[in-house]
């Protein structure tokens, strides 16, 4: 999809904050740190437009951004950062779940996985629990630019495995420098959503 128009609508904590639209709406979930901001500003063609923290942890809202007035991205907090209290960890660990559970308009997730370790045992956890209840769910393993051109293969095969998931589990190799997969990543996106240019 071409996108010229893009606005982060809201950053939200509490369901009465979502936006009131009937647009589908596409999560992105992963750890600290993986790629998410970079995965967004190649999705939508800008270049800082989705802010990477400085602090590993600190995002810790539902953050939605309108995409051509037909859907919205919803960036969510990342998972696994240590120096965030347990408490702020449960605090929106239910934020979370509620949302990804409760949302009517959510029509998809995309995981992102760091393509050059195998998934952490939170990456498991996160992708077991979005199969669990049956949420559709694209993994894309980011910075595979980092990895040898050789080694693309067993990424796919290990990031499968780690995850526990099926060996037709949609996966795509992406990377923010290169844009390798962006293309792919956005058809997963419009035949999820049901849009297109």
């Amino acid at each position: 999809m071409q996108v010229h128009d893009v606005e982060l609508t809201i950053s939200a904590v509490e369901e009465n904050q979502y936006p009131a639209t009937a647009l589908p709406e596409l999560a992105l979930v992963g750890r600290s740190n993986v790629g998410k901001s970079s995965l967004t500003n190649v999705l939508i063609n800008r270049k800082n437009y989705a802010h990477t923290s400085g602090q590993p942890g600190k995002t810790q809202t539902l953050n939605f951004y309108e995409v051509e007035h037909k859907l919205y991205f919803v960036d969510v907090p990342g998972y696994g950062y240590a120096k965030v209290s347990k408490k702020q960890r449960e605090k929106f660990g239910k934020m979370i779940e509620n949302y990804l559970t409760t949302r009517e308009q959510l029509r998809g997730v995309v995981q992102l996985v760091d393509g050059r370790h195998a998934p952490t045992e939170d990456d498991r956890m996160m992708f077991q629990w979005l199969a669990y209840y049956h949420i559709p769910t694209l993994v894309v393993a980011t910075k595979v630019d980092k990895v040898k051109p050789n080694a693309h293969n067993r990424i796919v095969k290990v990031v499968k495995e780690g995850l526990g998931a099926a060996k037709d589990q949609d996966l795509i190799l992406f990377s923010a420098t290169t844009k390798r997969g962006a293309e792919s990543v956005w058809q997963w996106i419009e035949e999820r959503t049901g849009v297109s240019d």
